[in-house]
């Protein structure tokens, strides 16, 4: 049986390599950099940090918002009207025409045999 010394070394050193690594939020001694003195510690409680307008004020589009609105406006409708349109290719429905097909041929077949 080999020697557990080595495995016991390097279990430690790895223990004590991933417990340094490791930063929780806000605890441990010392600076991290998730809480530096610049940063707040409670944030403003508004949506995205930004102060909502004046009363009898609207909020100001941004550059980004209306061709972001218009692209997923058209891509709900494209995929509405396209995945709506589709054809119809499972196999119960193949096989349902098939199956018609096979009734009329009977049915011919016994019309022109009577």
């Amino acid at each position: 049986m080999p020697p557990l010394k080595p495995f016991a070394a390097a279990a430690s050193t790895l223990r004590s390599r991933i417990t340094s690594s490791l930063r929780t939020r806000g605890s441990g001694g010392g600076p991290s950099r998730w809480m530096t003195p610049g940063h707040e510690e409670h944030p403003k409680g508004f949506a995205f940090n930004s102060t909502p307008p004046q009363p009898g004020q609207s909020r100001k589009w941004e550059d980004w918002e209306l061709p972001c609105y218009i692209t997923s406006f058209l891509t709900i409708v494209i995929l509405g009207v396209g995945l709506s349109a589709k054809p119809d290719l499972t196999i119960e429905t193949w096989a349902h025409q098939k199956a018609l097909e096979r009734l009329h041929l009977e049915e011919a077949q016994s019309a022109e045999s009577d």
